[in-house]
């Protein structure tokens, strides 16, 4: 009998990863070069996340079962994120795995596909924001 592969979702739980995504919000609604694309109000975006990352990291279709497929970067379009907003972002999820004590390779290798989703939604440059300095 074949056994079950274990997923990134099935090693940090849905109860952790609920925490991380609360705990990453709770920074970027904060966050000076994050909070002017962001909805004032973030617990639908949250709920979102979730369903996304899960499935994102290998559990249930969530999101897929509501919204269709991820298309990130179409629907991440009429948002400018430059790159000074994507490490933002990414500083945001960094200070929330240490808040949910999220460590070891699982956190590197988890870390490592967020860097590459953060700049592949890169679409606007430094100087095409206002407000923001090149």
């Amino acid at each position: 009998m074949a056994e079950k592969m274990h997923t990134p979702f099935d090693a940090i739980g849905e109860e952790k990863l609920h925490q991380l995504i609360d705990a990453f919000y709770r920074r970027v609604g904060q966050h000076p070069d994050l909070v002017p694309i962001f909805p004032d109000d973030l617990t639908e975006t949250a709920r979102i996340q979730k369903q996304f990352m899960t499935q994102y990291l290998g559990g249930p279709p969530l999101y897929t079962s509501e919204h269709g497929h991820p298309m990130l970067r179409a629907r991440h379009m009429p948002f400018p994120i430059t790159e000074t907003r994507a490490k933002a972002w990414l500083s945001c999820m960094n200070e929330a795995m240490d808040e949910i004590r999220l460590d070891g390779r699982l956190r590197e290798d988890f870390f490592a596909r967020l860097v590459l989703t953060a700049q592949h939604m890169i679409n606007t440059p430094e100087n095409g924001v206002k407000g923001e300095s090149s």
